[in-house]
Order: C-alpha cells, then sequence, then structure tokens
C-alpha cells in the first residue's frame, strides 16, 4: 500500500486509487472543478517519487518539468510526495481594475497582474479569490491592447466563485495560477482563408479575442461571427462586436436565440473546404455546431473547439 506525503500528513493509500479522491478523503484543501483535466484546478507539485498520469498533455513540457501534475488525472502506484498549489506561493497576484455588468448574467472583470504575463488570444487562466476559491477563465483580452486581463463571467447559475465574483471590488487583489494553452488560437497562416467562430453564452470571449487578433494581424479572408443565447439581453457585445462589423467588410456578425438556433445553422453554406471553424460554449451547443460542420462537409482537422464544462461543485 502506497503512501503520500502531503502537508506533513502521511497518507496510506490503495494502490492505482486517485490522488484527489485520497486528498480530499484525508481533508486535505484541494480545489476542483471539471475533473476532466481540463480547469486545472487541482494542480499539485510531485515533489519525490511519481505518479500515474492519465492525461500528460494537458500541462505543458515546463509545467511538467516543474512538477506539476493534476490531481484529478493521476493514480497513487508508489510512495509520492507532493504540495498543493497555493496561489499566494505559486500563482501571481493581479489588481482588479474594472468591475461591470454587461448584461444581467455576465460580469466583466479586468485584471492587472503585478508582474506582466505572456498570452494569446483565446488563452485561458486560472483565477483564485482570497478565500481559496479557484476557477478557470477565458481570456477576452489582446495581448497589447491593454494592461489588464479581461474575463467574462457567466452569473445566471450560482457557485462559490461567483458568490465571491459579485462581491469584488476595484483595487482588490485576487491570484492567478498558470496559463493554459486551450485549442482556440488564431494562426497566421490562416490570413486568406474563410473563418468561422461559433459560440454560445460566454464561450463567446475568446472567440472575441481571436476574432480580434485576427484582425490585427491583417485577416484578408471572410469572417462569420454566430452568438447563441437565450434571450437578447445576453448577446452582451452586440454594441461592440457591431461596431468591428462597420469598420470592417470581411467581418459578418449574427446574434441567434437557442430557440431558432436550427434555423439558422440550416442556412449555413460552406463556400470554401479551406474554412476554419473555432467553436466554443455549452457542450450541447457545442456538439450542434461541430454536427452541422460535419454535414456541410468542413474537414475535422480545420474545426477546433473548447467546452466549457459545467463545475462539479
Amino acid at each position: 500500500m502506497p503512501d503520500v506525503h502531503v502537508a506533513g500528513q502521511q497518507l496510506p493509500v490503495a494502490a492505482a486509487s486517485n490522488l484527489l479522491d485520497n486528498l480530499l478523503n484525508a481533508g486535505v484543501a484541494v480545489p476542483y472543478s471539471c475533473r476532466a483535466g481540463s480547469c486545472h484546478a487541482c494542480m499539485v507539485r510531485c515533489v519525490a517519487g511519481e505518479l500515474l498520469d492519465a492525461k500528460p498533455e494537458a500541462l505543458d513540457a515546463q509545467q511538467r518539468e516543474q512538477g506539476w501534475r493534476l490531481a484529478c488525472q493521476c493514480q497513487v502506484v508508489a510512495d509520492v510526495q507532493v504540495e498543493v498549489f497555493d496561489p499566494q506561493r505559486d500563482g501571481v497576484a493581479a489588481v482588479i481594475h474594472g468591475h461591470d455588468w454587461l448584461s444581467p448574467h455576465v460580469l466583466r472583470l479586468r485584471l492587472t497582474p503585478l508582474r506582466p504575463l505572456r498570452y494569446s488570444a483565446g488563452q485561458s487562466i486560472q483565477v483564485w479569490t482570497p478565500s481559496g476559491i479557484a476557477r478557470p477563465y477565458s481570456l477576452a483580452s489582446v495581448p497589447g491592447e491593454a494592461p489588464w486581463l479581461e474575463l467574462h463571467i457567466d452569473c445566471r447559475h450560482s457557485g462559490a466563485f461567483v458568490s465571491a465574483a459579485r462581491t469584488f471590488q476595484v483595487s482588490d487583489t485576487l491570484h492567478l495560477g498558470a496559463l493554459q494553452g486551450g485549442a482556440l488560437q488564431y494562426d497566421a497562416d490562416w490570413h486568406g482563408r474563410p473563418l468561422w467562430l461559433l459560440a454560445s453564452g460566454t464561450g463567446l470571449a475568446p472567440l472575441y479575442g481571436v476574432l480580434r487578433e485576427a484582425l490585427r494581424q491583417g485577416h484578408q479572408g471572410t469572417i462569420r461571427l454566430l452568438h447563441v443565447a437565450r434571450e437578447p439581453a445576453e448577446h452582451y457585445l452586440a454594441d461592440a462586436l457591431n461596431a468591428l462589423a462597420s469598420e470592417h467588410a470581411q467581418l459578418q456578425v449574427e446574434w441567434v436565440l437557442a430557440a431558432e438556433l436550427s434555423a439558422a445553422l440550416a442556412e449555413l453554406r460552406l463556400v470554401s473546404r479551406q474554412t476554419i471553424a473555432l467553436l466554443c460554449g455549452h457542450p450541447e451547443y457545442v456538439e450542434t455546431f461541430a454536427r452541422r460542420l460535419f454535414l456541410l462537409g468542413v474537414p475535422r482537422n480545420q474545426v477546433f473547439a473548447d467546452v466549457f464544462l459545467p463545475h462539479a461543485r
């Protein structure tokens, strides 16, 4: 029976058992969310020994070299010593620069890191509250456009982080974890190809960043952005995106209500098999988008998706 050494404790555990489950059962405070290796909330550093990692590709090479692992994806197969991610020690402090509502349910949070962070449009980042609640959020900001990082937080459903976010104040300090690559980014090789951006809810946030990055790099192909929402007020970036469309002839923006989505997707026509499609949002909508693109004949290797998984707690 292997032992897990953590926070001064020695925990005998069953061989091949899940590390996150063992830590939680022992009362070790480990944040977690998706349990799928996507949110990165349950990062731990492997100090001694090694774990059987079911999803090593979830972290980049530098993170793995530093010993970081995702507890939800690791099995304990031998004695191991781990440290839980400490936002004060391992994260980057960031001051709240802006806190305002883009719609009745979407909170815009602008954070200024106390040291520069290198990131790409479309990436996501882990955000920690002072009380130790962590959630991953996609970035709506574009490098070089402003000194802050912009997040769009869906507050429609209750949750520990959402409850805390409602009470944040300008000048409060949060902490940031590691940036995550994600599937959404702009590739300069797409310069002349049609680009489709299909989003639901706050899945629009990273695509808003990718769109602005594409325009910044002088994208010459047509760009079609479609956003689906339950009600008109939830098309929360309508003014900003309509303004961009008026400035860029190649950009077409379409606002669709959920009840009308099937009809709207039925009207999509593929003008080129070189089309690149980026999808983001709730799993149900991403699957619907992907199914329609498949039927249209968009090659699978030209479709990139990021699914916003429901939180486990």
